[in-house]
């Protein structure tokens, strides 16, 4: 029986992330993993925490050990130097993680790697000595190079060994038959390893005969020997055979391993377009032959971690991760805490424009998701049509979040300085039938990163009139949330009332839910003040480290909570943070409630001191700052961190789950690389809440609509 041969009959799979299902019962030992062994799966830092600091640099290494599981091992890519010495070190060539090229201009050069003539800096052509003043740099460009100019030096193996100590170590042996070409032996130099102490826990490679003859036994019969296969259509060089179909051959490689290391796709495969098929029977197979499973490339995301160990049939037995504190949360902090597990903190999770980060926003399906996903209160930015018929939408803008500018309503763009720099086509531009001809378009505010939301539904979705809204959500959720902008204007300028539009559409659908009222004119949340029904939010525009007492009874007399951004918490600069303010605390001390937005899954949305982690970003902000919701564009993150197993342990809490220290990571750059200074921020004050008495509505001018545009196709 094949082992790709696909378990569900092709069609997609939902993962199943929450459902206590990689854990079974043991009534005499408790929990027990659908690992191998019973044991919780490994985490194995590759090269370190390399997804911060330089892959296999001092400090990527001890960062592993100090924000991980304590079952942690140490992985190291073994070079050889042309000395014979072993070091840790991610590629065969230098130049692209290190600053060789600098230190020793002109002295690259080709050789046959693989059967492929290739350039560059290698390990072979120095020894320990000319290594000596080469610094490791970061070789991913993703990734901050702030760190660059530390200094790092490339460590030899038994220095790695050193940190590992109880942990274990992991040797990644991936060009033996090109060191053997040059008369280097890996074998050799792993011999001398036991004469000097150095325990090793694992050895993997590509290659199955290294493996074959690889001596036992290595550290008192200890170390495991793991097969790692390569991209299923590349060759083993001794069968022959692509990787795909060594799979196949699994009672073979039992012969010569304990374990395999496989790409994630091995498990979960994906279609053309990048959508998840079904999981495939690896890791069942690989456990009937008594072999562990190891996964590589998974990223840094709780979500992707999860599908491999809580997914309703299996669980590897370790992850290899540049980001090694995301797979220790998701072994130890989530995994088993099914959809129904308690959360542990009362903090709301407030949605932004519905599930936006799923489907376009303010649409249908973006509300549902919302909905289905956990978020407390769905929020609908209020919007008018020019026949007067309310409706959400992100913005007063059309073309933020619809395809209004490839239609002949492009021709209604216009300059309105009121509302915003440049032109735009405006809501109240068109009826609401005119409206509802446009498709929604995905907000992907990463897009320059080349980070896009999910593609397949970039057009998908219905816009809502707000008594669809209410209709939508009645009965699904705790609450929901009006966003007011440009109130005035369109009363002076339209004859447009946005305001009585929401409680004449609460009162009509006869709603009795939690309301909030959210805007950043406090004449707005003035009008809503003889209702006590209403929770008035008021959005703080700009970022504040503090707030004058006199301003905060200001923002008393009109509102009951405050928003503010993630800035106004932690502030950042160059993507580092660089402490922490008074403004929540000083909010709350006049008993506001405390609202931060907007959270997104994209790591390039959260600052490096997070280690490119939503959960740890969240989590910082429900423990450390304390605050009363998240407001996000993913609201399933933001819930199902609430449930974290640590939550409100105060001293127990895990390092990985640990509030971050705002300044701490800044600290450890280099002077020459440091960011510059961070601007001031602003502390709020009684002339930042100055906003002017709404007008009454003028007259409005009816002119006959031009007629409607036909559907778009």
């Amino acid at each position: 029986m094949s082992t790709l041969r696909t378990i569900c009959s092709g069609l997609l799979a939902l993962l199943v992330l929450y459902s206590p299902i990689a854990l079974v019962s043991s009534s005499s030992s408790g929990p027990v993993w659908k690992t191998l062994g019973g044991s919780p799966p490994l985490v194995v830092a590759r090269g370190g925490f390399s997804g911060i600091f330089p892959d296999s640099s001092d400090a990527a290494y001890k960062l592993a050990l100090n924000m991980s599981a304590s079952n942690v091992v140490l992985w190291c890519d073994l070079q050889l130097t042309k000395d014979g010495a072993g070091i840790c070190f991610p590629d065969l060539k230098l130049n692209n993680a290190t600053d060789i090229s600098v230190i020793c201009p002109n002295k690259d050069r080709v050789y046959t790697v693989n059967g492929v003539p290739t350039k560059g800096w290698f390990t072979i052509d120095y020894n320990l000595t000319e290594l000596a003043p080469v610094s490791l740099v970061d070789g991913v460009y993703s990734r901050t190079n702030k760190f660059d100019g530390n200094q790092f030096k490339i460590l030899i193996v038994d220095e790695v060994a050193k940190l590992a100590k109880s942990q274990g170590l992991w040797l990644n042996v991936q060009n033996d038959a090109f060191f053997r070409e040059h008369n280097l032996s890996t074998d050799g130099f792993l011999r001398s390893l036991s004469s000097r102490g150095v325990s090793v826990s694992y050895i993997s490679s590509p290659d199955v005969g290294f493996l074959r003859n690889l001596m036992s036994p290595r550290s008192n019969g200890t170390t495991k020997p793991i097969f790692r296969f390569l991209n299923q259509n590349e060759v083993e060089p001794l069968t022959n055979q692509t990787y795909g179909s060594l799979l196949k051959s699994l009672k073979l490689v039992k012969i010569f391993a304990s374990g395999i290391l496989v790409p994630k796709g091995y498990m979960w495969p994906t279609d053309q377009n990048l959508d998840l098929q079904c999981h495939t029977s690896v890791v069942a197979d690989a456990h009937k032959e008594g072999l562990q499973v190891f996964v590589s490339d998974v990223k840094n995301d709780l979500a992707e971690c999860l599908s491999f160990i809580d997914n309703n049939v299996f669980s590897v037995d370790g992850f290899l991760s540049n980001f090694p504190n995301t797979t220790s949360a998701a072994i130890n902090c989530f995994s088993g805490n099914g959809e129904n597990a308690t959360r542990k903190v009362d903090t709301l999770v407030i949605s932004k424009y519905g599930a936006s980060g799923d489907y376009p926003a303010c649409t249908d399906l973006a509300y549902k998701k919302a909905i289905s996903d956990g978020a407390d209160v769905i929020d609908c930015p209020v919007q008018i049509s020019k026949d007067g018929i309310p409706f959400c939408l992100s913005s007063i803008d059309l073309t933020e979040s619809t395809t209004v500018a490839e239609t002949s309503f492009s021709s209604r763009a216009t300059s309105i300085p009121e509302i915003q720099s440049g032109t735009g086509i405006f809501a109240f531009s068109l009826t609401w039938n005119e409206t509802k001809t446009l498709k929604p378009s995905m907000l992907n505010r990463y897009s320059k990163y080349t980070l896009f939301r999910n593609p397949k539904a970039k057009n998908e979705g219905t816009f809502l009139t707000l008594s669809d809204f209410l209709t939508l959500t009645e009965g699904r959720t705790h609450g929901i949330l009006f966003s007011i902008e440009n109130a005035a204007y369109l009363a002076k300028r339209q004859g447009l009332n946005v305001i009585n539009a929401v409680p004449d559409a609460l009162n009509k659908a006869g709603y009795d839910k939690k309301v909030m009222i959210q805007s950043t004119d406090s004449s707005v949340l003035m009008k809503f003040k003889e209702n006590p029904k209403y929770e008035r939010v008021y959005k703080v525009k700009e970022a504040i480290y503090d707030a004058l007492d006199s301003a905060v009874q200001d923002i008393k007399m009109f509102a009951d909570s405050v928003v503010i951004g993630k800035s106004s918490v932690y502030p950042e600069v160059s993507a580092f943070l660089v402490n922490s303010t008074k403004t929540v605390s000083k909010l709350h001390s006049f008993n506001l409630s405390v609202y931060v937005e907007t959270f997104s899954n994209e790591f390039v949305s959260q600052a490096w001191d997070y280690y490119s982690d939503a959960s740890v970003e969240i989590n910082s902000f429900l423990i450390g700052a304390k605050v009363d919701g998240i407001i996000t564009a993913l609201p399933k993150t933001a819930a199902r961190s609430r449930k974290n197993l640590y939550l409100n342990l105060g001293g127990k809490t895990p390092p990985y789950m640990s509030p971050i220290e705002p300044g701490r990571l800044l600290q450890q750059g280099s002077l020459a690389n440091l960011p510059p200074p961070a601007p001031p921020l602003t502390k709020l004050d009684d002339i930042n809440l100055g906003d002017p008495l709404l007008p009454p509505s003028a007259p409005r001018v009816r002119t006959a609509a031009p007629p409607a545009a036909p559907p778009q196709a």
